[in-house]
């Protein structure tokens, strides 16, 4: 359950690149100081869909990563943590944390040598659905709903930051709960409740309401998305018609019922695909009301850029 550098830490920066992304992430390393040996620490405490990392190098290194499958939170215990975001350079100190999202070429322009973080990865098709189901029907975007920057140092910050430290007092522990998947998976949902919450500024004017319409339907898609719905079927339950429920959807959503459907679906079977034991591709789709096994691999690959086989 917890990965660490064991007995004799890696001699050269290839072997120690290799061990953490054997570990945490796959990444390019660049060491960018004067040292020519690699002083890495690293340990693991896997909860399942979250996984917690402590990471050092010991060294001054950049790193390009595209967290493939996963959002990640950078919380630097000692040291500081420089990075790119979406507006321009992020510098993180203790009591902050950077975020990074997945799927998207994310660069660490400097990891000090002084610098020791904790990382928490999640999961990203498991955090999407369970923002969603933390979030109800007036949810955001996960990608709208992370900063690139958390401040952690009162309030709700403070609190989900000695969460996690609680937690990684663990990483020492390679058997914690590791034959308890209910235990597992409530520290997992903990963490990402609390992020959520964190992350949902109530100083925010909340956007303005759906039509009822619209989420009447909403509601009945994430109860039942595994349904085979119709258009006509959507737009008799709204009380419209099917051209105004798209038009509605288009305003409101920004895509057609249908492709809210399927959104849906791809969540909560790329969420399946994770699980252990793993399902096989066709009980997936079947279990998600797609038509084929062969369909469901389309989308699928059209929406991640990958085979369903690949998130297994």
């Amino acid at each position: 359950m917890s990965e660490r550098v064991r007995g004799r830490s890696p001699r050269d920066w290839g072997s120690a690149s290799r061990v953490v992304a054997a570990a945490y992430f796959p990444h390019e390393l660049r060491l960018v100081g004067g040292v020519h040996e690699p002083r890495l620490t690293l340990r693991t405490l896997d909860l399942g869909p979250v996984m917690i990392g402590q990471v050092g190098w010991g060294a001054d290194v950049a790193i390009d990563c595209d967290y493939p499958g996963a959002y990640e939170v950078n919380l630097p215990i000692t040291g500081h943590l420089e990075s790119r975001g979406r507006h321009g350079p992020i510098t993180s100190v203790a009591r902050q944390g950077t975020v990074f999202r997945a799927d998207a070429p994310s660069l660490i322009s400097h990891w000090d040598a002084t610098c020791t973080v904790l990382g928490v990865k999640f999961d990203s098709a498991w955090f999407d659905v369970e923002a969603e189901r933390l979030l109800g029907t007036d949810r955001v975007g996960v990608r709208e709903l992370l900063p690139d920057q958390l401040r952690l140092d009162e309030g709700r910050g403070r609190a989900w930051r000695q969460l996690v430290t609680s937690l990684a007092t663990n990483l020492h522990d390679p058997h914690l709960f590791a034959d308890s998947d209910l235990v597992r998976q409530q520290l997992a949902g903990a963490l990402v409740a609390g992020l959520v919450d964190l992350c949902r500024a109530p100083e925010v004017a909340s956007p303005p309401a759906r039509p009822w319409h619209v989420r009447r339907v909403v509601e009945q898609l994430h109860d039942d998305p595994a349904r085979a719905w119709t258009a006509a079927e959507m737009a008799a339950l709204a009380g419209t018609s099917v051209r105004r429920l798209q038009e509605a959807f288009q305003q409101w959503l920004g895509c057609t019922p249908s492709a809210y459907l399927l959104d849906i679906r791809l969540r909560r079977a790329r969420a399946d695909l994770a699980a252990q034991p793993p399902p096989t591709v066709g009980e997936v789709a079947a279990r998600w009301g797609f038509s084929s096994a062969s369909r469901f691999a389309a989308a699928y690959r059209r929406r991640y850029g990958e085979p369903p086989s690949a998130h297994r």
